[in-house]
């Protein structure tokens, strides 16, 4: 699942022009997810307001918006009102005003105001993407190309180039911008010659004004070119190649091995490998000592449920994470963005990748690989084999019936099988079809909840939950019977409690419980955006849902003491999010010790790469992080990543973050 709500989903969204279609002065765009329609926006302009309708829908969520906005000559917005409903279907009521030299804005997450003369671009918190394209509009008018920003922040734009694109026999010139200040990278918009906004693209979601849908490719192919210009640089400049040994010495050594910390032992490290660990090992003639006392040096970290988009790879590096698992992606840019990191073009961890699919239906998944049948599925477990895939992801609309036969195909690839429970099926149906692993915990408990909730395809696979997990006797003979069960069969479970956490706990105005303890540390607008809440909140159930959000954490350690192999994924935000589902499973009682193991060794074994990787041994590959502190004793040490080594290249995390507007 993916958080697309606030700020960075507007980012993500910007908008595009064409000429009007639809009613008499409307302009009509198109929503593509994984390149098919998913939704509509439309923009209107009637005595100098700008009215706009935005939706979506993915998968049963997706924002459904209305929005009224008043530009004065510079562009910035001096009456703004937004009403609907956000990604997570929370109600939206958003206004600005300007009155007597005064700015004021209100929504569910925040309020404020500022003088006029400040001059700021107000963001709104949720509204149609040609909001963020107004502000290009209004960075191009400014002397400077640079605005403030309203609550906080500064943005500035910059052209990094065309490309044309045709619809029948016509043809026409876009310009490619890229918009600073709203994330921890650049957003590019495309925009026609006389700077009327055409397109916004992204492997994930774009926005195409209707009838020049397929445009889309050559848009995105442009638009990557121009960003691996910034990628490249970025490796170039913070990457750093050391030419001879690396020692470590004098700090504590986390033994994956053992989950014992080690005093007194020196690690050398020459080119990509570990070349001696002990007491007795003297540094090389010429080697780079690095003085390690105080802090703890461990294997790097792994987070087992990504999908990487560009510029991801950077701050998952910063926070130690040096190999990822992506389990849901577009399969020409995942394997791009892995060429482009093997070859030292764009910093980023090593990349498992297993191929997605799901079935067709109102509810599908962002793909376009449909298996509806078994040639279906023959064919795309053929290729994603073929392309060096390590497993598949199945997800919620498969056909229950043709889940056996998917696995059966997938093991004969030698390819692990992982997913969602598909839809009228139970995780215990799942798991004796020969599954290998379940994502996210919620699952678990729909397991129980079958006679409430069959179809999980819709939002009511986390709404159930958060109204039900709480009262499920984890204790109880069904309960104890399904754990048994999986680690009988040796089920792997990667729960993805933050995701949850931020679902059932988090409420409009109070920063996100899953980056409370880094927010300050964020880009301004990033920041505002963790204020926007999780799932709307029935009234009198609010104890209820923070209650379920515990009960989680009682499964976690439930599998735990049961001895379910547990990996660690995210889902979530490169780099923090991990961070904060290891704390969630110390939370939980699991000693920190072991929670380490699961994000090193553990995840290691589970890809069967523990022959490299996982831990810190002679002849493994050179995957180290130094932490200020002892996370073993501490967990929250994870946070202080003050030096990572991945494949023997060395980065600098302060300068790293530095790069994306993250304070270290």
């Amino acid at each position: 699942m993916r958080s697309l709500t606030g700020i960075l989903a507007s980012a993500l969204c910007l908008l595009g022009s064409a000429e009007p279609a639809g009613a008499p002065g409307e302009t009509r765009y198109t929503v593509l997810m994984a390149g098919k329609p998913a939704g509509v926006q439309t923009s209107t302009t009637r005595d100098g307001m700008r009215e706009f309708t935005f939706e979506y829908n993915d998968r049963g969520r997706g924002p459904k918006l209305s929005t009224r906005i008043r530009l004065e000559a510079a562009g910035l917005p001096v009456s703004l009102e937004t009403v609907g409903n956000d990604y997570l279907k929370a109600p939206v009521s958003e206004t600005l005003t300007a009155s007597q030299g005064v700015v004021r804005w209100k929504s569910a997450a925040e309020a404020g105001e500022a003088t006029q003369a400040a001059k700021g671009f107000y963001v709104s918190m949720n509204g149609a993407p040609e909001e963020i394209a107004l502000l290009a509009q209004a960075l191009l008018k400014s002397p400077t190309k640079r605005l403030p920003l309203l609550p906080d922040g500064e943005a500035s734009i910059e052209r990094t180039g065309e490309a044309t694109v045709k619809k029948g026999e016509e043809s026409r010139r876009v310009l490619s911008y890229q918009i600073s200040g709203l994330g921890f990278t650049p957003t590019t918009v495309w925009l026609a010659e006389d700077n009327t906004y055409f397109a916004s693209v992204s492997r994930w979601m774009s926005v195409i004004p209707e009838g020049w849908e397929a445009s889309e490719s050559l848009l995105l192919e442009r638009q990557e070119e121009q960003e691996a210009a910034r990628t490249v640089k970025l490796a170039r400049t913070l990457t750093r190649k050391p030419g001879k040994p690396l020692v470590f010495q004098g700090g504590e050594l986390f033994d994956a091995e053992s989950g014992e910390t080690r005093s007194g032992l020196t690690v050398v490290v020459e080119g990509k490998r570990i070349l001696a660990v002990g007491r007795d090992v003297e540094a090389p003639e010429g080697a780079q000592v690095i003085d390690a006392r105080g802090k703890t040096l461990l294997p790097g970290l792994w987070d087992m449920h990504v999908h990487l988009s560009p510029n991801d790879g950077l701050q998952h590096i910063a926070a130690g994470v040096t190999s990822v698992r992506d389990l849901a992606n577009d399969t020409d840019g995942l394997l791009a963005l892995k060429r482009k990191i093997e070859a030292g073009e764009e910093i980023g961890p090593r990349i498992l990748m297993s191929g997605f699919m799901d079935g067709r239906g109102p509810y599908a998944g962002p793909t376009k690989v449909f298996v509806d049948t078994e040639d279906e599925a023959k064919a795309a477990i053929d290729r994603y084999a073929s392309l060096g895939y390590t497993g598949i992801k199945i997800y919620s609309s498969i056909k229950a019936e043709l889940v056996p036969r998917i696995i059966e195909l997938a093991h004969a690839k030698g390819l692990r099988v992982s997913g969602h429970v598909p839809a009228f099926m139970t995780a215990e149906q799942y798991v004796r079809a020969g599954a290998d692993e379940i994502q996210h915990v919620n699952f678990l408990f729909l397991n129980f909840l079958f006679d409430e909730v069959k179809d999980t395809r819709t939002p009511a696979r986390f709404t159930a939950v958060a109204e039900n997990a709480a009262t499920l006797d984890l204790n109880g003979e069904r309960v104890r019977a399904f754990v048994a069960l999986l680690k009988d069969r040796k089920t792997v479970v990667d729960p993805t409690v933050n995701v949850f956490e931020g679902m059932f706990t988090d409420r409009p105005g109070k920063m996100s419980a899953s980056f409370a303890s880094i927010a300050d540390r964020l880009p301004a607008q990033v920041r505002r955006s963790l204020l926007a809440g999780g799932l709307p909140v029935p009234e009198g159930k609010d104890e209820r849902y923070r209650a379920s959000s515990k009960a989680l954490l009682r499964m976690v350690k439930v599998l735990y003491d049961a001895g379910v192999p547990i990996v660690a994924g995210t889902d979530s935000m490169p780099g923090f999010a991990l961070h904060r589902e290891l704390e969630l499973y110390a939370e939980a009682g699991i000693p920190p010790r072991e929670v380490l193991r699961i994000a090193t060794l553990g995840a290691a074994r589970v890809m069967k790469r523990d022959g490299e990787l996982g831990s810190i041994a002679p002849g493994k590959l050179a995957d180290l992080i130094l932490v200020d502190g002892d996370p073993a004793k501490r967990m929250g040490d994870i946070r202080k990543v003050s030096l990572v080594v991945k494949d023997g290249n060395v980065y600098d995390p302060a300068a790293l973050y530095k790069s994306i507007g993250v304070r270290p």
